[in-house]
């Protein structure tokens, strides 16, 4: 039994499809999935769609690409932490689309940032980490606000994983897990094809990030939870290992990353 460890379903145009998603992820073994907030205007519709379904989760958080909505204060964190709530993001740092400013302008992301890791830390909450063109300055935050190195770290995944094997190594060293998407089956993808050779079973979670980022063979298309075996077979096939071994121990690592008792 699979589970997906990042989508995103409250998206308008899964809504019509809601009930055939289901379906189609009862067929393709997939269990269970975790929706991720990325603003707070949309926050009551995650949460909505995690508490009507007893297999959905979800998070709270805002995307660090999101510039235009409520930068959340930590009481609007706190405030947001409810039943079926399991895990604080998707946080992190994205210098990709700077549109004309510069990295040092972008310290409204790090503070961002900085409020999500404390929320966790006080919560016990683990992070949903999204990083991009900005690895150094997401594992240096981490080690400044104590994650890995003191009682109160709250961990957590680094989602999507398009970063160095260099980084991976250093976010498992932060007791880190690290989640592969679709990505991870396209043939030009071999630089994170090596790194999910590298990264222990023990420390990798599985995910669709839907709709984005369909697996080959269905690249292209709107993706969704039931895609996620894509994503493990072919971890699988670079582990020389069974599929229902990436499948057994990705869905124990989403139990004990989020506190499940599945």
């Amino acid at each position: 039994m699979f589970v997906d460890s990042h989508c995103h379903l409250n998206y308008p145009e899964f809504e019509p499809q809601m009930e055939q998603i289901r379906l189609d992820m009862q067929t393709a073994s997939v269990e269970r999935a975790l929706l991720i907030s990325t603003q707070l205007e949309t926050f009551e519709s995650v949460h909505a769609l995690a508490m009507k379904y007893d297999n959905f989760w979800c998070t709270v958080g805002v995307h660090p690409d999101e510039d235009t909505v409520i930068d959340p204060s930590a009481e609007d964190l706190l405030s947001r932490i409810r039943p079926k709530v399991v895990g604080i993001g998707e946080t992190g740092l994205d210098y990709y689309r700077l549109n004309g400013r510069s990295v040092e302008d972008m310290h409204w992301q790090r503070e961002r940032f900085r409020r999500h890791i404390r929320v966790a830390q006080e919560t016990r909450l683990p992070l949903v980490i999204h990083t991009r063109n900005a690895s150094q300055d997401t594992l240096r935050i981490l080690e400044e606000e104590g994650e890995g190195s003191s009682a109160k770290s709250a961990g957590g995944v680094f989602h999507c994983f398009t970063e160095t094997l260099e980084v991976a190594q250093k976010a498992v060293d932060l007791g880190y897990f690290i989640s592969f998407s679709g990505i991870v089956t396209f043939k030009s993808a071999k630089d994170i094809k090596a790194v999910a050779q590298w990264v222990p079973l023990e420390r990798m979670l599985i995910e669709t990030d839907s709709p984005y980022l369909a697996p080959t063979p269905h690249r292209g298309k709107t993706n969704n939870p039931s895609y996620v075996p894509f994503v493990a077979a072919e971890i699988a096939n670079l582990k020389g290992i069974s599929i229902e071994e990436v499948a057994k121990a990705t869905t124990q690592n989403f139990d004990r990353l989020f506190k499940l008792a599945h």
